[in-house]
C-alpha cells in the first residue's frame, strides 16, 4: 500500500513528460510530412550526376 504513494505520482509525472515530448515534436514539425520520404524512395532516378568542368579537364590530360 505504501508503494502506491510513490508509484501513482511517479506515473502521473511520466505521463506528463511523455505528453510534453509529443507536443514538442508536433510543434517542431516532426510529423508534417509522413508520406513524402516514402514516396521519394520509390521515384526512379537513373540520371548520373555531371562532373564539374575542372574535373573533366583534368581527366583529358
Amino acid at each position: 500500500m505504501e508503494s502506491l504513494y510513490l508509484l501513482i505520482p511517479l506515473s502521473i509525472v511520466v505521463v506528463f513528460i511523455a505528453l510534453w515530448v509529443f507536443f514538442k515534436a508536433s510543434d517542431g514539425g516532426q510529423f508534417d510530412d509522413l508520406v513524402g520520404p516514402g514516396m521519394r524512395v520509390l521515384q526512379d532516378d537513373d540520371t548520373t550526376p555531371e562532373k564539374p568542368a575542372q574535373q573533366q579537364a583534368d581527366q583529358r590530360e
